[in-house]
């Protein structure tokens, strides 16, 4: 039957090096078994020691690349990565806007999970008034979900009130990651579903530096599992044990910051 093996879109930038970005997101589809396409927003030029050069790609190759795959396709599930600055971003939503891409996965990447800002208030602006309310599984981290609501995530309560304000934004469902802080053995994410539902998800801290693209790999497997057509609780909890193997059972790659283990089960 035509165009009947599940198919997924990444929107995000290529990272040279593998571990993040857009090839992350591919070596998570493929590792979920489904197609996996990809929007590229810009190029990256790194390693495992850092960025060493950017290009934004312009509004019209983006379009161009919406296009093809729309004239052929059928996305059944679409996420978002970098989306470098205001122009990509309005491009990004005008073209989800036109074409059907099945539910969207959002993840916001505005601030690192180190709390370095990676996108200029305008475009902070922009992501917050054109996708967010187009998202049906919204992932911030812990510092992104406090920039979003400025509300200053410290105890349970806290998170449950900012993903009120995200769910207030128009986002479905929302996902807020935790973080490690001193002293912590866990990490644990809240979860609130647009049923009401709200659960907790927990896995313990390992310290490693081959963390790269964890945060594209765990709205990638969501975006897969979607379109494989489990509910976004199942696709949600699927994620959260697939990064956390993928982090637990390191591969030996680059000199410094390495990535994740997409091959881990």
């Amino acid at each position: 039957m035509l165009n009947s093996f599940p198919q997924v879109m990444t929107i995000a930038g290529s990272d040279s090096d593998g571990s993040a970005g857009a090839q992350a997101d591919l070596n998570t589809f493929f590792a979920r078994g489904v197609y996996g396409m990809s929007v590229l927003t810009a190029c990256v030029a790194g390693n495992s020691f850092g960025i060493h050069a950017s290009q934004a790609l312009n509004p019209e190759f983006i379009n161009a690349e919406f296009e093809a795959i729309a004239a052929d396709f059928k996305v059944r599930a679409c996420k978002t990565g970098m989306l470098t600055d205001s122009e990509t971003i309005m491009t990004v939503a005008k073209q989800l806007k036109q074409h059907d891409f099945g539910p969207l996965v959002l993840d916001p990447v505005i601030i690192t999970k180190h709390g370095a800002l990676l996108l200029a208030d305008e475009a902070y602006q922009t992501l917050k008034t054109e996708l967010i309310p187009m998202a049906t599984v919204l992932t911030p981290n812990f510092y992104e979900a406090q920039k979003l609501t400025g509300i200053t995530l410290n105890e349970p309560a806290d998170f449950q009130a900012a993903a009120e304000k995200l769910l207030a934004m128009g986002a479905k469902n929302v996902m807020i990651k935790g973080h490690h802080a001193a002293g912590q053995s866990i990490v644990t994410d809240y979860v609130r579903l647009a049923d009401g539902q709200e659960f907790w998800l927990s896995e313990p801290y390992i310290e490693t530096t081959h963390i790269n693209g964890t945060g594209d790999s765990l709205s990638s497997c969501i975006c897969a599992e979607i379109a494989k057509g489990h509910s976004i609780e199942d696709a949600i909890k699927t994620a959260k044990k697939f990064v956390h193997a993928a982090i637990a059972n390191p591969i030996d790659v680059g000199h410094k910051y390495g990535p994740i283990n997409h091959h881990a089960q």
